[in-house]
């Protein structure tokens, strides 16, 4: 018996713009708005659609972290809880130097 997807279900198989895409999209209106003679209307639409392509990216690059901060095994925080930064270690390299 086959069951009706969720709305997670759909929503996790639905492709989103890619990152770059939002980013040069956005870069496009910034442009555009720096001009200076957009009408108000259109200005205003130009605006929204900035801010949800800022929206985009930021979830993007949050979920790209995400990602590494996994693969890496580290959550990126100290005890206290502030974000931390590990240097890279190369294996290969350090048994080189012995």
């Amino acid at each position: 018996m086959k069951t009706k997807p969720s709305k997670t279900d759909s929503q996790s198989t639905e492709k989103l713009p890619d990152f770059e895409h939002s980013l040069a999209e956005l870069e496009a209106l910034v442009q555009k708005l720096e001009q200076g003679d957009v009408p108000l209307e259109e200005a205003l639409k130009t605006f929204e659609r900035g801010v949800a392509l800022t929206r985009q990216c930021q979830t993007a690059l949050r979920t790209a972290q995400q990602k590494v901060e996994v693969l890496l095994g580290s959550s990126g925080k100290n005890d206290l809880g502030e974000e931390t930064v590990a240097p890279f270690d190369d294996e290969d390299d350090a048994d080189d130097e012995r």
